[in-house]
């Protein structure tokens, strides 16, 4: 089988595609044939040993995918060869055929096609996980939402819209912004051209917002956290900025909010029912067309560095999909 391998530390140029044995199922894993392997902003960093995972190489990029379950190890029930499935790898999903830990599958429901459903776990899961269940996000409530035009960011709007809460999307430049909007966006900032801080009270009628769902970190952090009501929820969600930001615990006083972590990677480890069910919640909402996951374009296996490469340099609006097949 073809698989894209990281045989050395780098950017995504440094991606070979090789032939490898196929996958042989151990126990209580499966193997399943990928049919779609979504990507995300963090493979540009485990490719440059930047992420809190350092996967041995050589490995594959690709940290979710959905396919057809091939083949059955020792031991495996409540699964059957055919079955449609998504799963939560953190690597090694660009390749033809993937062994999976049974337990990580979830089924997809009818009406929901391998691409978009390759999209949920991460930008879907995350969202669900870090604004109902971290930000206790409620209906009418504020929401800054930073890094607003990435995967991440677009599935938190769709989210936070079906919570019932009013979003403000912070992104850069007009071409972002004007997606942010198209797929629910209440108001919008450049936080590029304009003073977060500034424009997010101004949005609030000087009041602030309940909660930030911050993917961004770096300088934007300080001003969003100051710019946050009484009692609000800071939610950090990763540092696609760069810079990890040092918040003055000060504010948190000042302002009686909250500075929560949504480590989504190990919830769905620590509390598996619950990912379960937010999964089953976020497939219900595509079937039924309340969320709407955007991919930008889909790639070949071989032009894997190619869309890789796209995300670092932040050109990418949604997500992109690499389909083996």
């Amino acid at each position: 089988m073809k698989a894209v391998l990281s045989r050395v530390v780098g950017g995504p140029e440094t991606l070979v595609v090789e032939d490898l044995d196929a996958p042989v199922a151990g126990p209580g894993e499966v193997v399943v044939r990928v049919a779609a392997c979504a990507l995300n902003f963090f493979d540009t960093l485990i490719l440059a040993d930047r992420y809190q995972f350092k996967p041995e190489r050589p490995f594959s990029p690709g940290g979710e995918v959905a396919g057809v379950v091939e083949s059955l190890g020792p031991g495996v029930t409540g699964v059957a060869p055919g079955d449609r499935v998504i799963a939560y790898l953190k690597w090694g999903g660009a390749r033809e055929k993937v062994a999976v830990a049974a337990k990580d599958l979830v089924p997809m429901p009818a009406g929901l096609d391998f691409v978009p459903a390759s999209t949920l776990c991460v930008t879907y899961g995350t969202a669900i996980h870090g604004l109902a269940d971290r930000g206790e996000l409620r209906p009418g409530e504020t929401v800054a939402i930073l890094g607003a035009s990435g995967g991440v960011g677009q599935a938190a709007i769709e989210v936070a819209k079906l919570l019932g809460a009013r979003v403000i999307a912070c992104a850069s430049g007009e071409e972002k912004l004007a997606f942010c909007r198209s797929i629910g966006a209440d108001e919008v900032v450049d936080y590029e051209a304009e003073d977060l801080k500034v424009r997010l009270k101004e949005l609030t009628g000087g009041r602030g917002v309940d909660v930030v769902y911050d993917a961004v970190g770096d300088r934007f952090a300080e001003p969003a956290v100051r710019a946050m009501a009484w009692r609000g929820r800071y939610l950090v969600i990763g540092f696609a900025a760069g810079e990890i930001p040092k918040i003055p615990l000060n504010l948190l006083l000042l302002k009686g909010c909250d500075l929560r972590g949504v480590f989504w990677g190990d919830h769905l480890v620590r509390e598996p029912d619950a990912f379960a069910e937010e999964m089953r919640r976020i497939m219900d909402g595509v079937v039924a067309g309340h969320l709407k996951p955007h991919v930008q374009a889909t790639y070949a296996l071989d032009d894997t560095a190619m869309a890789i490469a796209e995300i670092a340099a932040r050109r990418v609006r949604g997500k992109l999909v690499v389909t083996p097949a």
